[in-house]
């Protein structure tokens, strides 16, 4: 057969026919009297021969040495085109996920695809200063969605850079549920930590529940503990024996004993945790420490059952949980006198025979009602020459992280007027702050870590006083490398 007719019947052009033949790959056998190219049977087998190996990706130099070369065996050669084709596939999917992206985000001009598109390569470095730097230097009107802020949550294993991503996902317009509920239900257990972490922090959006409900009945402690920490705050009862068990364990004990306070609101709910709580107490098992505890967490809910069963406590045999106990009565006594109240000082008042806290003389001559609640000595050394003084409210919406790790140019001190403030400075432990709370920063040096909304289901306000010069930032973010280096200074890092 002639060129062309070979053509016709394999599919392959002339053109590529003619390049088979200047390699040595196919050659005709013959020639027709005008020079032409004539293809016998088996040059036509050949050429079917070689287009079957280019279609498993083999170059035409392989092929040529898969079919001339009696030695050459395939398995080696057919086990490297699969990782090749394994690669590009990785490749690929890379690609359409980037683009995936990229169209989630709506951008309205190239300059939008372009800060996207930094950000994802950001997020793939190996560098985790980079990374973090990559969230937080994110320009705010650059939409950015949700999905892949949350598939990089569920990636990230350094703790800062998760965070941030945390606290960037809670901003996001969306809100990524979806494949944070997927990282519930992963066979990773990291995954699985860092989903129910997540959505712990986001504001409350359907689907997050049902999840975190789900993870309940995770067979790891810390994902079962962070879904029950979540689902509580939500005012979601089922939680409630996964965090009596967490006041008995001694995990996150405090935070578990006053969200039970806060659920046994509910008349229904009170009975279930009283029960819990008793028969806990009573258990064979319950060492002096575990009873301390369930005694404090007895103190966050309230009626006569508990300072019923707070004053047989007072006449325990264990010395250390009588005198807890004993305690605690008093100190109910004095909330239901309304002697007290949240946080746990006392206020003088003419209204009720309450015992007055011992006073220095020089806070002696303040009438009733008044208490010095902290004293800040040499606190003129703490503010800049020539500061002015600002007042500032801070709102925050249920479940809202607050600002990123910061500084203040100056002391600042004020108090929470609404909800809950999770408050954390370098070097000291984080901690919660109702609404009544004082609160003090030093500025300068020290880094405000946290200021978050510990609410999911309402607003939380503080309102504070700073001093500062005039002119500068209110607050100014730091750097990732920074962080990086003062790591070892953070209490709750």
């Amino acid at each position: 057969m002639l060129i062309g007719e070979v053509a016709r019947h394999s599919g392959v052009s002339a053109r590529m026919l003619r390049h088979y033949d200047a390699l040595g790959l196919v050659r005709p056998t013959g020639r027709t009297v005008g020079g032409y190219r004539e293809y016998s049977a088996e040059d036509v087998r050949r050429i079917f021969h070689v287009e079957s190996l280019r279609s498993l990706g083999l170059s035409l130099k392989q092929i040529g040495r898969a079919l001339d070369d009696p030695a050459f065996t395939p398995s080696a050669l057919v086990s490297d085109l699969i990782q090749w084709t394994e690669d590009r596939l990785a490749k690929e999917a890379e690609l359409l996920e980037r683009l995936r992206a990229i169209d989630a985000s709506a951008p309205t001009g190239w300059q939008d695809v372009l800060r996207v598109v930094e950000l994802m390569q950001g997020l793939n470095s190996t560098s985790a200063a980079r990374r973090q730097q990559a969230v937080l230097a994110r320009p705010g009107d650059v939409s950015v969605p949700a999905e892949l802020l949350a598939g990089a949550v569920l990636a990230e294993s350094d703790p800062n850079v998760a965070g941030a991503l945390r606290w960037a996902l809670a901003r996001s317009g969306g809100d990524g549920v979806a494949t944070l509920a997927a990282g519930v239900y992963s066979e990773d257990v990291d995954v699985r930590r860092r989903a129910v972490l997540a959505m712990a922090e986001l504001p409350e959006v359907p689907g997050a529940t049902a999840a975190l409900a789900d993870a309940l009945g995770d067979p790891d402690p810390t994902v079962r503990r962070q879904a029950a920490l979540a689902l509580g705050r939500r005012g979601v009862t089922a939680a409630v024996p996964t965090l009596v068990g967490m006041v008995v364990e001694g995990s996150n004990d405090v935070d578990a004993a006053e969200i039970l306070g806060t659920l046994s609101q509910d008349p229904e709910c009170a009975d279930r945790i009283m029960t819990a709580l008793v028969d806990e107490l009573a258990a064979p098992t319950a060492d002096s420490a575990t009873r301390i505890r369930l005694a404090q967490a007895l103190v966050e809910l309230s009626g006569t059952t508990v300072r019923e069963v707070l004053r047989q406590l007072a006449r325990d045999d264990d010395r250390a949980v009588a005198l807890v106990a004993s305690s605690f009565v008093g100190l109910l006594e004095e909330r239901r006198r309304g002697c007290h109240k949240p946080g746990g000082r006392l206020v003088l008042s003419t209204d009720s025979p309450c015992a007055e806290e011992p006073m220095s003389a020089e806070h002696a001559h303040l009438p009733h009602g008044v208490e010095v609640i902290a004293i800040l000595p040499e606190a003129s050394d703490r503010i800049p020459a020539g500061a002015e003084a600002r007042t500032v409210r801070v709102t925050l919406a249920p479940g809202d992280p607050g600002a990123p790790p910061h500084r203040h140019p100056g002391p600042l001190y004020g108090y929470v007027t609404e909800g809950e403030i999770l408050f954390e400075l370098e070097g000291e432990a984080p901690r919660v702050l109702k609404a009544g709370d004082a609160l003090f920063e030093p500025g300068g040096d020290v880094i405000h870590y946290q200021g978050a909304n510990n609410l999911a289901d309402a607003r939380s306000q503080l309102v504070v006083t700073m001093f500062a010069p005039p002119g500068t930032p209110v607050l100014t973010v730091v750097g990732p490398e920074e962080l990086a280096e003062r790591r070892h200074l953070r209490v709750g890092g």
